[in-house]
């Protein structure tokens, strides 16, 4: 279409727009997208694609795109995405790669790190400047797509790239033209069609970060009166685009909705929302730019041509005008376009310029040309750093080779400054000082990202230096000493003294500033290293500052200040009364520059940079030496009125944070005036700020107790601080140490406290520029790792050869790690049987430059101060002096000798000029008491108050020894070698003493403790004889259990039978119960008619056992009828307990005393939900719902002839007829003229007509069972809980399903229970926990009695229909076939329903033993056979696997079954199944089922199973178990022993439709066993995991935002959650996709796995929840929740496999309640929109 007209593409492409972009975007209330889209590409972008190509697009573009890739990846990140790093190879931690290209690279076998993008970053696979090893992928790897096709790298025509040099221009025009465009109803003249204008308008709505959701859609809820699901539909695109049209109409009335919108946003928030009223054409247009920009974006990738022509455009400046370049003008704009626009245009600058390194350049130069406008721009803006262009700075400034060109050719790091300065000056102060009060948050953050650049520009250091990058990098480091200058001093605070201060100041954000400078600060002076020049002109730079910030002090005249012989003059200055702050970074800077040249050995020639008379030394140290007083001042609490800020910022001033350009380099400056400055002048000007000066001249005696203590205090901070000063030398430069060796002291000090996790060292070390602490090259080297358990985590533990490093005063210890830290050393120590000493570890030697501080250490200062403090302890003058002081006197004294002996060691005694030894033992002064510091040590061991120190002296004392013998050695120079031998000696002897004085003293306390424990045992009997009456019950105690052991053991001896079904029924095992209420301590016996005793208990629904999780589950239900269960076990009701024991009467008045206790704190939300009768168990706290009545057993015992009497006359046909009899009777008798309901039975042959109605009394009866009547109420609640719960319904006595869901909840939780004792490995009796046992008891017994308080009517007519089942010949309606239903629960039912047959009008009765063993039998063999019939039915069709056939007789057995099968099921089922693989099948399906029985029948009759169920094994269990069920081991058998009676009943088994469709194949039966269910296999490596997140697609949400999926952990599904595209309406409440998955997935309950987020969610129900920790963990043996530390993750077994059982034993409830009341902060979560 344009091909005709090639002079000017321009106007025509123009008026082919403005001719067809308005009618295409013509609706914007509700646009059909895709019909938009649709309309677009044929009428506009298909053209245009034609024209540019010369050909069909798609065949074009497909050819292009086989034609090679690029090789950088270029993936742009959204929100969420995982990004992974690489600790071995990546530059800086700015570089990353995609999940793809990390899958395919070398760097997934290194040491990386997850993390989730905020968004907006740039995939760095392919870029060599990013990595030191390994760039690409081997996606990205050249020839990785053909190497034949390489060399085209699509060189596209020259007739394609005419084209494109004509098209572009006018795209890129006419989208940079609409997207800035500002008039709202005009269109530029060329746009406008001569058509007369429409008035048509939009009043269209702008996102800003301000405004909450609900703001936004109460504005337009109540400004146009709309619906709130239109109202949250607008709000959603305004979030996802930026703006959205709300209103359609003419002018007048679009301006009247902005007006009122601005007014009801106001109401609600500071600021209104920000709504313009657009023409139509005007919305078209600009939405049609956008559609334009993606298209382009989209041609980008094809082509490297395409990208070159397309910046090149973006880069020209137009001829003449004075507005800058396309892509300048758009970056310029980018704070006033929206959130869809924005996004537009960085993708297509990612996908332009940042593919091509050349044009990487030349746009990073247009941007920091413009670079302080933007980030203005971006400090007023309120959208997210993610939206904003400034965003892109780390893309460019990383880049270590366009770094250095922009700091050369741009200036860029005093471009950076200078917009620092510029962007803060309303927080300077009239000094030019800043002070943040009442600062705003949201702008300092904003703020922090232009100190984020300049970190960017200096991460990576330059390794070649230019004479023009020297010049640049110093004008930006002066540029940043000025920034430094306004911080120096800044916020400064003086003392309150008298009124507490009143509002706290704010100090977070200095504390701030400082924490985003201190890596930078580093980073500053790494670079300044590099260069020797380059050092010294900094450091005089810096000198100059900070000698420009101290000089405003120097008003006062000078004071004099004498102390032994000598003088210091000095202004006066008193922190506790004058101003002072503590931000100092321009003097800890000079102090960090000062260490480098030192290390360097540069510091050699400073005095060419900074003469001499100019330095000043004591101006330097000045204001570090206050900082470090005003810490020791608020230690001994002088300046406590001035609140909490104050303690903060000291907090921070030490804390692992700040340390390094804080507190560390405040010692580094003392140590630099104590190596400049003469000892004794150094000393007095400590003493002086400390305020101390007369504390040391003569001792004022003040009665103040609290100045006192100051004092105290006070001296206590200076000696540490002269420790460090003295002793803390691993700084490289102050002392000759690696790097790592200072993170090895750091190490070995953190670990002498305690062992400790991985994570904890980490965090408990500073990071550098690239967030590494170095930990991980030298922890092996000091310490062992211990894996963790099943919970915590792995610790790692020091090595004992590192003890020895240990050094009691550690710089970087806080107080209570210092006590901390020795108490264990001392501990270990003593374990050890070895002395508590803990001195000095030798410390490395000064590095020349500060070699002079230690003369510190033997000035007269010095000795005045330790001799004076030794003195007062030695007078006992108690209130002068404190345990800590001596300690410190102590190590002071240890390392003045430790420095003195190394430096004898070392060189011959007439160099040494170190005199510590000899000015120790001197006299200090001639006055008459004058006594040497080594006489006051002798002294010191009688002071009792010092007994612990006793051993430190000794060192020291033996220290003095050593000391002296070395003068004496080197002095004397003959034969050295006899007095060596003989000082050991001596150290031995008295070592030898110690020891031996040592053994005594614990010896006499061991005595000492005997002689005590006599007597308290004397006491106490004596006590017992006065009590008696209190302690007989006790004593009696051990007597009765004696008794019962011994019964047991006679018992054993007789060998009864351990059957417990038929004649054969051993006796049961029921012992006398007497258990103790929790509540009341009172014991009961517990008796059918005593007062009933409960079991605290929780009663779930749940999907443990199901075999089909695609089954849609009933919710409410009403219309349910649980009579028989589904062979799936889809949902079933589990009663679990905690086994604590209650009366009912006591639990009652608890349950009450705890609703009252609601009532009245009804503003508190509760863990648990009293309506629903939840309760926490009083003793261990789990979360129950109901209790379970205590029914002892009835013991029953069988006589054997009677037994066999009734053998010979009751058989099953004639058992058969008898139940026949009585339930036609009872039908008739219910009739009573009334159409019959139960069903007629076939009278079939019935042989004699002498069976009656009451024949099945005479096989024995007796009397019911009599409850009392707590016992029958506590029996109707519980039953109650169970239908109320299981069902989901309001809770109703008297309903007829009551007893059905007694006996379901009473099968399934056995079936629950054999589940887990087989998936566990345990045998079947004998290792259960104490509270299943006594809970299943309990249940089965319940279960047993229930039946008593229904209508025995209402049992039979249950039972008639589990008998339908088993008996085809019953006529009963809608009896399930075969396949359908569970037999285990059909069993359970019949047992526990069968004794209502006995029921007669007048009198109570209920089967004797001898009836109830023939009905127990009877019952559980026809169950048994329709389940084996079931089996072969269902599993039998498995294709055989190759082995021979086996002629056993079960094989034989089960051929012969299977022919029969076959003829009833007129051959649908194959009878050439090899019998032994059927035999196979029953054996292996059938164990469950039988499981299951022992356990139902051991519980319900008490009698105890064989040996050989009480361990684990295969073969023997089967026998074991059918011999205690009655059963032949060929169970084939029971078939032919009752033949005549089974086989018309298998008949109509097979006959039955469901079977024969199932045979047939048309429908599918649950095949035995069932599959044991387990929680979904999970990857090894947690990445996988990510992957699959990150493949995720939400299936209800189109766009491409990142969500957050989870995983279920029970089916494998994921999930998109916390999001209003996937919350679902059930029953009419809104439930987010979790929820809503767990109702179906879990009935309520379900666990979930958050992996973005690498936690695991448990849920229950719609409102309770919790968080756990996931089963992944590091190398460390840690979780990362959040993903916060990164590391690679692997999936711990033990710990999914605790998860497992967690929800297999029914305690995730527990869990939750647990954790929710240990945690309570979650109840603002919103569980159910989880």
């Amino acid at each position: 279409m344009w091909c005709d007209e090639r002079f000017n593409f321009q106007a025509t492409f123009l008026q082919c727009l403005a001719k067809h972009v308005p009618n295409i975007y013509s609706a914007e209330m509700d646009p059909l997208l895709e019909k938009q889209e649709e309309m677009a590409q044929a009428a506009i972008l298909y053209p245009l694609e034609c024209y540019l190509f010369g050909e069909d697009p798609d065949i074009f573009l497909e050819k292009l795109q086989q034609s090679g890739t690029s090789q950088l990846c270029g993936k742009v990140f959204k929100g969420g995405e995982t990004t992974y790093s690489c600790r071995d190879c990546a530059v800086d931690p700015t570089c990353v790669l995609c999940m793809d290209c990390f899958q395919n690279s070398i760097h997934k076998n290194h040491r990386y790190k997850m993390h989730s993008s905020t968004g907006g970053g740039f995939c760095d696979c392919g870029d060599a400047e990013a990595w030191k090893a390994g760039p690409l992928c081997t996606k990205h790897e050249p020839g990785a797509s053909g190497s034949a096709k390489e060399k085209s790298e699509c060189q596209l025509n020259e007739e394609i790239m005419e084209h494109s040099r004509r098209v572009f221009p006018s795209v890129i025009k006419y989208i940079v033209d609409m997207l800035i465009w500002e008039e709202e109803k005009e269109l530029p003249p060329e746009l406008t069609i001569s058509r007369e204008k429409v008035d048509s308008y939009y009043c269209v709505l702008f996102n800003d970060e301000h405004h909450s959701y609900d703001h936004v859609i109460y504005s337009l809820q109540r400004a146009l009166g709309c619906e709130l699901g239109e109202a949250q539909l607008h709000t959603t695109a305004i979030d996802k685009e930026g703006r959205r049209a709300v209103k359609a109409g003419r002018y007048a009335s679009c301006q009247e909705a902005k007006e009122e919108i601005k007014r009801h946003s106001e109401n609600v928030s500071q600021r209104p929302l920000h709504v313009e009223v657009l023409h139509a054409d005007v919305m078209a247009h600009q939405k049609f730019a956008l559609r334009l920009g993606s298209w382009l974006n989209k041609l980008m990738s094809y082509s490297s041509d395409f990208r070159q022509i397309f910046c090149q455009i973006c880069l020209k400046e137009e001829a003449g005008s004075e507005k800058p370049c396309f892509i300048s003008r758009l970056m310029l704009w980018d704070a006033k376009l929206h959130k869809g626009a924005r996004k537009v245009l960085h993708e297509l600058i990612f996908s332009s310029f940042f593919m091509e390194m050349k044009y990487k350049k030349l746009f990073a130069v247009e941007f920091v040309k413009y670079y302080k406008a933007l980030q203005k721009e971006y400090i007023s803006d309120d959208h997210d750093r993610v939206l904003s262009v400034t965003a892109l700075s780390v893309q460019m400034f990383t880049v270590p080779t366009l770094a250095r060109h922009l700091i050369e050719e741009q200036n860029v790091i005093t471009i950076i400054t200078e917009t620092l300065l510029e962007v803060l000056p309303e927080y300077l102060d009239k000094n030019g000082k800043f002070n943040f009060q009442g600062y705003s948050q949201d702008k300092l953050n904003r703020v922090y990202a232009v100190i984020y650049d300049l970190r960017y520009v200096l991460v990576s250091k330059p390794t070649l230096w230019t004479g023009r990058l020297r010049e640049r990098f110093l004008e930006g480091f002066v540029s940043f000493l000025r920034i430094l200058t306004c911080m120096q001093g800044m916020e400064e605070i003086k003392r309150q003294i008298g009124q507490h201060i009143e509002v706290d100041p704010d100090w977070e954000a200095a504390i701030a500033i400082q924490m985003q400078l201190k890596n930078i600060l580093l980073m500053f002076q790494e670079w300044c290293a590099c260069d020797e020049e380059l050092l010294l002109k900094a450091y005089s730079e810096c000198h100059k500052a900070v000698m420009n910030c101290s000089t405003n002090g120097r008003s006062r005249e000078k004071t004099v200040f004498h102390l032994c012989g000598h003088t210091l003059e000095s202004r006066p200055y008193r922190v506790s009364a004058d101003p002072v702050s503590i931000h100092l970074p321009l003097s800890r800077t000079l102090a960090g520059l000062h260490v480098r040249l030192s290390k360097t050995g540069t510091i050699s020639r400073l005095h060419e940079f900074v003469p001499p008379e100019e330095f000043q030394v004591e101006l330097l140290i000045e204001y570090p030496l206050r900082c470090l007083v005003l810490v020791a001042q608020v230690a001994a609490e002088m300046w406590r009125r001035n609140g909490l800020s104050l303690i903060s910022q000291v907090f921070y001033y030490q804390d692992v944070k700040c340390r390094e350009e804080m507190y560390d380099k405040d010692i580094i400056m003392l140590q630099i005036g104590a190596s400049l400055m003469d000892p004794n002048q150094f000393l007095l000007l400590i003493l002086q700020r400390y305020e101390l000066a007369d504390a040391f001249k003569k001792i004022r005696p003040t009665k103040d107790q609290d100045l006192i203590k100051q004092c105290n205090v006070l001296i206590e901070e200076m000696l540490q601080i002269l420790i460090y000063v003295v002793g803390e030398r691993y700084v490289p430069g102050v002392s000759n140490v690696t790097k790592e060796d200072v993170i090895m002291r750091e190490i070995i000090h953190l670990l002498c406290i305690e062992p400790m996790a991985h994570s904890a060292i980490t965090k408990s070390l500073p990071e550098n520029e690239n967030n590494e602490t170095g930990l991980e090259n030298v922890i092996d080297k000091v310490a062992t790792f211990k894996k963790p358990g099943v919970s915590g985590h792995g610790v790692y533990e020091l090595k004992d050869e590192c003890l020895k490093e240990f050094n009691m005063f550690f710089y970087h210890y806080t107080k209570t790690q210092h006590s901390k830290a020795e108490h264990t050393q001392k501990k270990r120590r003593k374990q050890e049987n070895r002395d508590e000493a803990l001195p000095p570890p030798p410390p490395p030697d000064f590095s020349p430059a500060f070699s002079n501080v230690v003369r510190i250490l033997n000035c007269d200062v010095m000795m005045h101060i330790l001799r004076t403090i030794l003195q007062r302890a030695v007078e006992l003058e108690t209130h002068l002096w404190t345990e800590a002081m001596i300690q410190m006197v102590l190590h002071l004294l240890s390392l003045g000798l430790l420095e003195e002996k190394m430096q004898l060691q070392k060189s011959p005694e007439e160099e040494v000029t170190f005199d510590f030894y000899h000015k120790a033992t001197r006299m200090g002064s001639s006055a008459l008491n004058a006594v040497s510091v080594l006489t006051l040590l002798e002294k010191l061991k009688r002071v009792p108050q010092l007994e612990t120190q006793k051993d430190t002296v000794n060192w020291i004392l033996q220290m003095f020894d050593t000391v002296k013998r070395l003068r004496e050695k080197s002095s004397l120079t003959t034969v050295a070698a006899t007095p060596g031998s003989e000082a050991t000696k001596g150290d031995e002897s008295t070592q030898d003493k110690e020891k031996a004085e040592r053994k005594r003293k614990a010896e006499a306390a061991r005595l000492h403790r005997q002689k005590i424990m006599a007597q308290m045992s004397a006491l106490q009997r004596n006590f017992i004889e006065t009590h008696k009456l209190l302690y007989e019950n006790t004593l009696e105690a051990p007597g009765k259990e004696d008794a019962l052991m011994e019964e047991e053991s006679m018992s054993s001896a007789i060998d009864y039978s351990k059957i417990a079904l038929g004649p054969k029924r051993g006796p049961s095992v029921a012992e006398k119960e007497v258990l103790t209420c929790i509540l009341c301590q009172e014991e009961q016996e517990v008796k059918l008619e005593s007062a009933a005793m409960v079991l605290s208990a929780c009663v779930q629904k749940s999907t443990a056992l199901t075999q089909n999780r695609s089954r849609i589950l009933e919710l409410s239900g009403d219309t349910l009828d649980p009579l028989f269960m589904h062979p799936d076990l889809p949902c079933g009701t589990h009663t679990g307990s905690c086994g604590h024991v209650m009366h009912a009467a006591c639990w009652q008045k608890y349950f009450e005393a705890m609703q009252l206790n609601f009532r009245q704190r009804l503003h508190v939300e509760q863990i648990f939900d009293l309506e629903n009768g939840e309760y926490l168990c009083p003793l261990c706290k789990s979360l129950c719902n109901t209790v379970i009545p205590i029914v002892p057993l009835q013991a029953q015992k069988i006589n054997s002839e009677d037994a066999e009497a009734v053998a010979q006359i009751l058989s099953l046909a004639r058992w058969l007829e008898i139940i026949i009899v009585r339930i036609s009777g009872y039908s008739v008798k219910n009739a009573k003229g009334e159409k019959q309901n139960l069903p007629a039975f076939a009278s079939k042959g019935m042989g004699s007509s002498a069976l009656e109605f009451h024949s099945i009394l005479s096989f024995g009866v007796q009397s019911s069972a009599k409850y009392s009547s707590s016992i029958k109420e506590m029996l109707i609640l519980f039953a109650t809980t169970i239908y109320r719960v299981g069902l989901k319904v309001a809770p109703n006595e008297a309903d007829y399903r009551i007893p059905m869901m007694t006996w379901s909840t009473c099968a399934f939780t056995i079936q629950c229970i054999e589940n887990l004792l087989e998936t566990e490995g345990k045998p079947l009796f004998g290792s259960l926990q104490n509270r299943q046992h006594s809970g299943l008891k309990a249940l089965v017994q319940f279960a047993a009695a229930q039946r008593t308080t229904s209508p025995q009517v209402l049992i039979q007519k249950h039972l008639v229909r589990l008998l339908g089942v088993l008996l085809p010949n019953f006529k009963v309606e809608d009896t399930p076939s075969l396949l359908e239903v569970d037999m285990f629960h059909i069993l359970v039912g019949v047992v526990l329903s069968f004794p209502s047959l006995y029921w007669e009008d007048a009198v109570d009765l209920q089967p004797s033993s001898i009836s109830s063993a023939y009905n127990h039998l009877y019952l559980f063999h026809l169950t048994t056979l329709a389940h084996i019939t079931q089996i072969v039915i269902s599993s039998a069709t498995a294709s055989p696997t190759a082995r021979s056939s086996d002629n056993s007789e079960e094989a034989r057995s089960a051929q012969s079954f299977c022919r029969e099968v076959c003829q009833y099921t007129s051959g649908c089922f194959s009878q050439d199944i090899p019998g032994w693989l059927v035999w196979d099948c029953v054996k292996k399906g059938i164990m469950p089922y039988l499981r299951c029985a022992a356990l139902f029948f051991h519980y319900l009759l008490g009698v105890s199973p064989p040996e050989e169920l009480l361990q684990v094994s295969e073969e023997g269990q089967f026998k074991a178990l059918c011999s205690y069920l009655s059963l032949p081991t060929n169970l084939f058998l029971l078939f032919r022993e009752y033949w005549d009676t089974v086989n018309p009943l298998l008949q109509r088994w097979c006959a039955d439709p469901v079977v024969l469709s199932c045979l047939k194949g048309k429908s599918i039966a649950v095949r035995y066993p069932r599959k044991r269910n387990s929680l979904i296999e999970l990857p090894e490596d947690y990445s996988c995991l990510l992957n699959q997140a990150s493949q995720f697609r939400c299936p209800r949400s189109s766009d491409d935002e990142q969500k957050h999926p989870v995983l279920c952990l029970f089916c494998g599904a994921m999930l998109c959650s916390q999001n209003t595209c996937c919350q679902e309406l059930v029953n009419g409440e809104e439930l987010g996709a979790c929820t809503s998955h767990a109702l179906q997935c879990g009935a309520g309950v379900c666990m979930f796995l958050k992996i973005r987020e690498c936690k695991v969610v448990l849920i229950e129900g719609k409102t309770r929840g919790c968080l756990y920790p996931a089963p992944y963990l590091d190398e460390y043996g840690e979780t990362d929740p959040g993903l916060k530390r990164g590391n690679p993750l692997h999936l711990c077994r033990e710990r999914y496999r605790k998860l497992h059982l967690l929800w297999q034993q029914h305690c995730i409830i527990e869990e939750i309640a647990r954790s929710q009341e240990t945690n309570q902060i979650f109840f603002g979560f919103n569980w159910q929109l989880l």
